[in-house]
């Protein structure tokens, strides 16, 4: 009897961990350069003294889809996607290099320029710090360029810096809780100049709504199925008990 609630208890358990992740994705289907959580259950065999006669339901994340999002055409200067593969070199909030997909840019009052959700992009340098401009461009290699305010000159543009874009290995990657990609070993990606961007452009999340509220309903049916079963196990042990005092 213990060892069929035990399973159920650890189905219902892992369930909701899974449930949990998958709210997570339906949750940024409008983030900018999310990628979705993948899920996967197996069981696995108690392991300690005796045989391994108890299982246990364990969920596991295999991976992160990193397929591409859909591209959205905006025309703001400070929007932008990478083009195919790599990603935008950011500072996240531990201070460490970190890599993300979200080109939804913007120029603090300070003059940094950051994502969206407050990151700062990096350049070969560290942070990039732009300075008061009339006009801002991004060019496809990650060169920043600026016309300088006051100076008199509609034509007169300079280089202040360029974006540090990468590739990472599919085996040295791995999702933080966070949202951010890091490398597994935690050293910082060495640039790469084949990776290029797309200006005004974003691009969306991979998420797929419909899926994911699949999913959703899915996972909770199961939920419901395990409690079920532990509310059977529960009823069949208060009859044996019952059968034992006669």
């Amino acid at each position: 009897m213990d060892r069929s609630l035990y399973i159920a208890m650890s189905g219902a358990k892992q369930t909701l961990l899974a449930q949990t992740a998958n709210a997570n994705n339906l949750a940024n289907t409008q983030t900018s350069g999310f990628k979705s959580d993948l899920e996967q259950f197996r069981s696995r065999p108690v392991s300690g003294a005796g045989f391994p006669t108890r299982v246990y339901a364990m969920n596991e994340k295999p991976g992160v889809d990193l397929s591409t999002g859909a591209m959205q055409t905006t025309g703001g200067d400070l929007d932008v996607a990478i083009n195919g593969e790599g990603y935008l070199a950011v500072q996240g909030a531990d201070g460490k290099e970190a890599y993300t997909r979200a080109g939804d840019l913007r120029v603090t009052p300070e003059g940094f320029l950051q994502t969206g959700a407050g990151l700062k992009v990096l350049g070969q340098d560290g942070p990039i710090n732009i300075p008061p401009s009339e006009k801002l461009s991004i060019g496809s290699d990650g060169t920043i360029s600026i016309i300088p305010l006051g100076s008199g000159n509609a034509t007169t543009q300079v280089e202040i810096g360029r974006i540090k874009m990468v590739k990472l290995e599919a085996g040295n990657l791995e999702k933080s809780n966070d949202g951010l990609l890091h490398a597994k070993d935690g050293k910082p990606v060495v640039a790469n100049a084949d990776v290029k961007l797309a200006q005004g452009v974003l691009e969306g999340s991979n998420v797929n709504a419909i899926s994911a509220m699949v999913d959703m309903i899915e996972l909770a049916r199961n939920f419901e199925l395990q409690t079920k079963v532990m509310k059977s196990f529960d009823e069949n042990a208060a009859v044996g008990a019952k059968l034992m005092q006669m």
